[in-house]
C-alpha cells in the first residue's frame, strides 16, 4: 500500500509531462488528479490502521565501498502524520487547479495545463520521498528532488522576467541550507560509517561524547551535526536569514503557493528536526539555538506581514511565521506539538491560499488588497472559507479548555504553552505571544480590507465580480472540515495525555527512573532488550541467554537482561558500554584514545548497515529524553499563561476592526507619521537589499574582476600577446635572411650548422 502512495504521483508525472499528446491535456490532468486522489485515500488508511513501525525494502540503492542501503520506506506514526498532509493537500489543490489554470492568460493557446498538472505531481513524489526514506541519502534525493520541482513551478511563467528571478532566487537561497544538510550527512556517515537511520540513533550517546575539529574549532560532534542539519532545515523551512525566497515564490501560480506553503516543501525543515529528535536530544546547544531562532522568525515574519498589501504576500509572511512556531515546539523538545501545528496549519492555510486565489480568479488576476472591498456579497462561498480560515490561524477557541476551538487555537496554544515550560516564560514565550498578536492583526486586516468596507479600484473589474467554479470551491470546504476539526480531533494523541501521546508515536508509555549514578539527564534512562547484555567496562557483548552481572543492580527478563552498574547500558542485537573503557553501537565503532568499542553479534546484516535500534534510546517516530517534561509541564501552566494568546487575539483583532472598520483613514495617517518605520517594514526589514550589498555585488564584482583582469587581463592577453606581439618579431627576425643576397644566405647556413653541431655535442654525439 505504502509502495502504491510513493508512486502514484510519480507515474502521474510521468504520463502527464511525455504521454499527454497521446491522451489530451484533460486526460492528464484527470490522471494526476485520480492518482493523487488514491495515494490521499491509501494514506488515510495507513495514518488509521497503523500499528508496529516497519520498513518496507524496494530495492537495492547505493553499492559502494562501506557505503550499502537500500531504498525502503520507513512507515512509523511521522511517516504517517505526513502523508496525509501531502497527499491530501496535494489531491485538492490538483482538483482546485482544474478550475483556476482553465483559461491562463499566460499561456494563450498553448498546452499548459498538462506540464503544470506533470511538475505538481513531481513535487508531491519529491515530497513523499522525502518523508518515507530510512536513510539520509534518500532523504537527501527528495530533498533536492523538492527544490527542483519549486524551481520549476515557481518559474512556470516563464515570460515573466520576476517569476524566473523569483524561481533562480529559491533555488539558490535553498543550496546554502542544503549544504550545511549535506556537511551533516557527511558528518554523520564519518562518525557511524552508516547512513541509516536505526544505526546513527543507536550511535547517538557515542556521538554527544565525542569531539570534532572543524573550522579550527573543536565542536561537541553531537552539537555540531544537529546545527549543521538546522542549517538545512533553516533554507527549506525558510527560517530567519535563509527565508528571503518564501515571499518572492508568489510568482508562481497560487495552487503552487497553497502546495508549498502548506503540505510540501517548507514543512520538509520541520520534519528533518523532528525525524532526527535522538539527535537533538543530545544536543542542548543546537536547540538553544532552534528555540531562538524559532521565535525571533515567528515575530520578524509577523511584523512584515502588517503592512503587506499583495493578498499572498501576506499569507505568504504569515506561513513564515508559523513555521516559526513550530520550530520553538520542536526546540524545547516537544517534538509531538511541532508536527501538530504542522498538521493543523496544513488545512488553515492551504485554504487561505486557495481562497486568495479564488478572490485573486474572481477580480481577474488583481492581488492588490486596496483594489478590492465588499466582496463578501460577490463571492459568499469563498468569503466564509476565507472567514473560517481567519478564525483558525489567529485561534478562535473557548479559553482554559486547551481544545475547544478552531485547529489554530488549539496547536498554537499547545505551543506557546510549550514555550513557556521549556523556556521558563523566557524569549521564546514572549515572541509569541507577540507574533500571536500581530498575526490576528494582519489576518483580519486582511479580512476587512477584501471583504468589507468600500469597493475599491476598479469598477468594471468590482461589478463583474463571481464566485469561482464548484471545481474551486469544494475543496474549499473539505479543507475547512480539517481547520475547524482537526485541533479538537487530534488533541489527545499530539497533547493530551503524556503516556498517550508517546505510545501514539511508538515510545514506550512511560519514563523509567534515570541511572543513579549521574549520566547526564539526556541519557537518562539505560534498558537491555533481547539477545544482547553489556558489562560496565567490558571489552566484549555476552548474549542474551548468558547471566551478567552489575555493580549496582541487575534485573531479568524473559530473553531480555539489563544491567545499570556504574555505566551500562544493553538493547537488541546492540552493546553498548560506556565506561572507562568502550562503548558500542549498532552498526559502528568510535574509538576515543584508550577506549575501544566492539560491535555486537547480530548488529548488522548482510551489507553491514542494517541493524537493530539504538541501546540506551528507547524511541519510536521521535525521541524524547527521560528527563524532557516541558509538555507535562505545559499542561500545568499558570491561569495567566493559557490566557494570554487568547487575549492578544483579541487586541489584535479589536485594534484591526478600529483601523479598517471604525475609522479607515487612520493607517494612512498612521503611516505617514511614522514613515521610516513603515517603509522598514514594508521593506521587508531591508534584508533583500543587504544581501543585495554584501552577496550579490560583490559576487558580479568578483566575477567582473576575474573576467576583466583574468580572463581578458591574463588569457586573453598572454595569447594575444604572442600572437601579436613575439611572433611577429620572430618573422620580421626570420624575414631578414631572405635579402636576395648570396652571403647572407650562406651567413644564415653557417649559424645553422654551428648551432647543430652545439647541440650535438651538448647531447653527447652521434649514436
Amino acid at each position: 500500500m505504502v509502495t502504491i502512495i510513493l508512486f502514484a504521483p510519480l507515474i502521474g508525472a510521468i504520463i502527464a509531462g511525455f504521454g499527454w499528446k497521446f491522451i489530451g491535456e484533460k486526460g492528464a490532468q484527470w490522471t494526476t488528479t485520480g492518482l493523487l486522489f488514491l495515494a490521499a485515500l491509501l494514506s488515510w488508511i495507513v495514518f488509521l490502521t497503523l500499528g508496529e513501525a516497519h520498513t518496507v525494502t524496494l530495492f537495492r540503492f547505493i553499492e559502494s565501498g562501506t557505503l550499502s542501503t537500500d531504498w525502503s520506506i520507513r512507515v512509523d506514526r511521522l511517516t504517517a502524520i505526513m502523508l496525509i498532509v501531502i497527499n491530501t493537500v496535494s489531491a485538492l489543490v490538483h482538483l482546485y487547479s482544474f478550475g483556476y489554470m482553465a483559461h491562463d492568460p499566460q499561456f494563450e493557446h498553448t498546452p499548459y495545463r498538462a506540464r503544470f498538472f506533470a511538475y505538481l505531481s513531481l513535487f508531491t513524489f519529491a515530497m513523499l520521498a522525502l518523508v518515507t526514506s530510512d536513510n539520509l541519502v534518500q532523504m537527501f534525493f527528495g530533498w533536492e528532488g523538492v527544490g527542483l520541482a519549486s524551481y520549476l513551478l515557481i518559474g512556470f511563467y516563464y515570460k515573466k522576467p520576476s517569476a524566473g528571478a523569483a524561481a533562480i532566487k529559491a533555488f539558490v537561497v535553498n543550496r546554502v541550507g542544503d549544504f550545511g544538510f549535506a556537511l551533516g550527512i557527511f558528518g554523520l556517515f564519518f562518525l557511524t560509517d552508516s547512513i541509516q537511520f536505526d544505526n546513527i540513533f543507536a550511535a547517538v550517546p557515542t556521538i554527544a561524547e565525542t569531539e570534532l575539529h572543524f573550522l579550527w574549532t573543536d565542536w561537541n560532534a553531537a552539537e555540531l551535526i544537529a546545527f549543521l542539519l538546522f542549517i538545512g532545515a533553516m533554507g527549506k523551512s525558510a527560517q530567519l536569514l535563509l527565508h528571503t525566497w518564501l515571499p518572492d515564490a508568489m510568482e508562481g501560480p497560487t495552487p503552487v503557493s497553497a502546495l508549498i506553503h502548506a503540505a510540501t516543501m517548507v514543512t520538509a525543515g520541520v520534519f528533518l528536526v523532528c525525524r532526527m529528535s535522538p539527535l537533538m536530544e543530545f544536543a542542548p546547544n543546537a536547540t538553544a539555538f532552534i528555540t531562538f531562532l524559532g521565535a525571533t522568525t515567528a515575530f520578524f515574519a509577523a511584523t512584515i506581514g502588517l503592512v503587506q498589501n499583495d493578498i499572498k504576500r501576506v499569507i505568504a509572511y504569515s506561513t513564515c511565521s508559523q513555521l516559526g512556531y513550530m520550530f520553538v515546539a520542536a526546540g524545547v523538545g516537544v517534538y509531538p506539538v511541532a508536527m501538530f501545528h504542522l498538521l493543523t496549519h496544513a488545512f488553515f492555510k492551504a485554504m487561505l491560499f486557495l481562497g486568495a486565489g479564488s478572490v485573486i480568479h474572481a477580480m481577474h488576476h488583481e492581488q492588490d488588497m486596496r483594489n478590492y472591498g465588499n466582496l463578501r456579497h460577490k463571492i459568499p462561498l469563498t468569503f466564509w472559507a476565507m472567514m473560517i480560515g481567519t478564525l483558525a490561524i489567529t485561534g478562535v477557541g473557548i479559553p482554559l479548555t486547551g481544545w475547544l476551538g478552531f485547529a489554530g487555537f488549539v496547536s498554537k496554544d499547545a505551543v506557546i504553552e510549550s514555550a513557556w515550560a521549556g523556556t521558563s516564560g523566557g524569549y521564546a514565550f514572549w515572541m509569541l505571544v507577540i507574533a500571536a498578536l500581530f498575526t490576528s492583526f494582519y489576518s483580519w486586516r486582511l479580512m476587512f480590507m477584501t471583504f468589507y468596507g468600500k469597493a475599491r479600484g476598479d469598477k468594471h473589474t468590482h461589478d463583474h465580480a463571481h464566485e469561482s467554479p464548484r471545481v474551486m470551491t469544494i475543496p474549499l470546504g473539505v479543507l475547512a472540515i480539517g481547520a475547524i476539526f482537526s485541533g479538537m480531533v487530534f488533541y489527545s494523541s499530539f497533547f493530551g495525555n503524556h503516556d498517550k501521546v508517546l505510545s501514539f508515536f511508538g515510545m514506550p508509555a512511560h519514563h523509567a527512573e534515570a541511572s543513579e549514578h549521574g549520566e547526564e539527564a539526556a541519557h537518562g534512562e539505560e534498558t537491555a532488550m533481547a539477545d544482547t547484555a553489556t558489562g560496565e567496562g567490558a571489552d566484549e557483548a555476552a548474549p542474551a541467554e548468558a547471566s551478567s552481572e552489575a555493580a549496582a543492580e541487575e534485573t531479568a527478563t524473559a530473553d531480555t537482561a539489563t544491567e545499570v552498574g556504574a555505566e551500562g547500558t544493553a538493547t537488541a542485537d546492540t552493546a553498548t558500554e560506556e565506561g572507562a573503557e568502550g562503548t558500542v553501537t549498532a552498526d559502528t565503532a568510535i574509538e576515543e584514545g584508550a577506549e575501544a568499542t566492539a560491535m555486537a553479534d547480530d548488529a548488522a546484516g548482510e551489507d553491514g548497515n542494517h541493524a537493530a535500534p539504538a541501546a540506551g534510546l528507547e524511541y519510536g517516530a521521535i525521541y524524547m529524553a527521560p528527563d524532557n517534561t516541558v509538555m507535562d509541564d505545559a499542561h500545568h501552566a499558570p491561569v495567566w499563561v493559557k490566557l494570554t494568546p487568547f487575549v492578544a487575539m483579541l487586541i489584535g483583532f479589536g485594534v484591526a476592526y478600529w483601523f479598517y472598520i471604525v475609522n479607515p483613514t487612520l493607517p494612512r495617517k498612521l503611516a505617514k507619521q511614522q514613515r521610516p518605520l513603515y517603509l522598514f517594514l514594508l521593506n521587508k526589514w531591508y534584508f533583500d537589499e543587504a544581501y543585495d550589498f554584501l552577496f550579490v555585488r560583490s559576487a558580479k564584482g568578483l566575477g567582473r574582476f576575474f573576467w576583466k583582469r583574468g580572463d581578458g587581463g591574463v588569457i586573453d592577453g598572454g595569447i594575444n600577446g604572442l600572437a601579436m606581439g613575439i611572433i611577429p618579431f620572430f618573422t620580421k627576425l626570420a624575414g631578414r635572411a631572405q635579402s636576395g643576397f648570396i652571403f647572407t644566405y650562406a651567413f644564415a647556413m653557417v649559424i645553422g650548422i654551428v648551432l647543430l653541431v652545439t647541440w650535438m655535442s651538448i647531447s653527447g654525439g652521434a649514436h
